[in-house]
């Protein structure tokens, strides 16, 4: 009994070392292991030896079916292994190279801002973009027959609440929670019902600046706005005053920098001026300071604006905001 058990375990291993498809791996496991296989068969038989010999054949059976299967098993899964790895490697392709994501050009330019006034002094402060009537235009000076509050050039949602028409709502928010001095820039999105073209948009981004303290002059806001014009321009950049008027600020006035295209000279950019008009800025006016209980004979303060995307357009000769917005990615891949 013993020689036979041994015969059909070297027949058993002889036979699997060669097979090389799952279906001729069964085909071994019914021959040997299955309902009438040969292990099967030889396990019927323990039930005519003596009481002596029955535990040992037994107990030799029952290993060798053990081992067996096993084996069976580890040459299926080795199996599919060789397959799997037959199916999914080929080194002649070529590889496969993943999307890696990129920033918006608005997310550069708007890192790029932060960092330069990060550098000047400032700190980064954000505000809801629904606002009150009260934030977005009583506290900054604008009386309610201001055109800006009439309800077909903002989006109001309800009587008293509407989408911001700028960032300076952040500035009083500021304003109120802390005391000079400060020096802080709000960004963020805004909205107005601008038809929509080339340069217009009725969501847009803004970036305001706002400082306060003893002493400030519009000195101060010219040296400020002249050191992020060559830092984010180029050192060759001018810096254009002009005369304007702003209900929150007085005196105000529209600021432009020199043509980065043409370096002054005009071109078709600049509309032959030598001068992009980037916004507007001024001297904040005393009464938006005692909206904030500021003390007026004591501190003076300067604040400045300008869209993310008019700086954006500049910087990488954009001729429509309208691709800002489009997601189209033969144009977002360029950044």
């Amino acid at each position: 009994m013993k020689a036979k058990i041994k015969e059909i375990e070297e027949k058993f291993h002889s036979e699997i070392k060669n097979i090389s498809l799952p279906e001729h791996l069964e085909e071994i496991r019914v021959k040997y292991l299955g309902r009438k296989g040969i292990l099967t068969s030889l396990l019927k038989q323990v039930s005519i030896l003596s009481n002596d010999e029955k535990p040992v054949f037994g107990k030799l059976l029952n290993n060798l079916k053990t081992n067996m299967s096993t084996r069976i098993s580890e040459e299926i899964a080795s199996i599919k292994s060789v397959k799997r790895t037959e199916v999914k490697l080929d080194i002649s392709l070529p590889g496969i190279k993943p999307l890696i994501g990129f920033k918006h050009p608005l997310t550069l330019i708007t890192q790029e801002i932060k960092e330069i006034f990060f550098g000047l002094g400032f700190e980064t402060v954000t505000g809801p973009e629904i606002e009150t009537e009260y934030y977005n235009f009583e506290a900054l000076n604008t009386p309610e027959d201001h055109p800006a509050r009439d309800e077909h050039d903002s989006f109001y949602i309800t009587s008293k609440d509407l989408l911001r028409t700028h960032t300076s709502p952040v500035q009083i928010r500021v304003m109120e929670k802390q005391k000079p001095p400060l020096r802080v820039i709000a960004h963020g999105r805004c909205f107005r019902r601008d038809a929509t073209d080339a340069t217009h948009s009725p969501i847009f981004h803004q970036v305001e600046g706002l400082a306060v303290d003893t002493n400030i002059t519009f000195g101060d806001l010219k040296g400020v706005l002249e050191v992020f014009a060559k830092q984010l321009f180029g050192r060759q950049t001018k810096i254009r005053f002009r005369p304007d008027f702003f209900p929150f600020t007085e005196p105000s006035a529209e600021y432009a920098f020199s043509c980065v295209n043409c370096k002054g000279k005009g071109c078709r950019i600049c509309k032959n001026t030598g001068w992009l008009e980037i916004g507007g800025a001024g001297m904040v006016d005393p009464e938006v300071f005692k909206m904030v209980h500021y003390d007026t004979e004591k501190y003076s303060g300067f604040a400045f604006g300008m869209g993310i995307e008019r700086i954006a357009m500049i910087k990488y000769h954009i001729h429509d905001i309208r691709m800002f917005f489009e997601n189209d990615l033969r144009f977002l891949r360029q950044f």
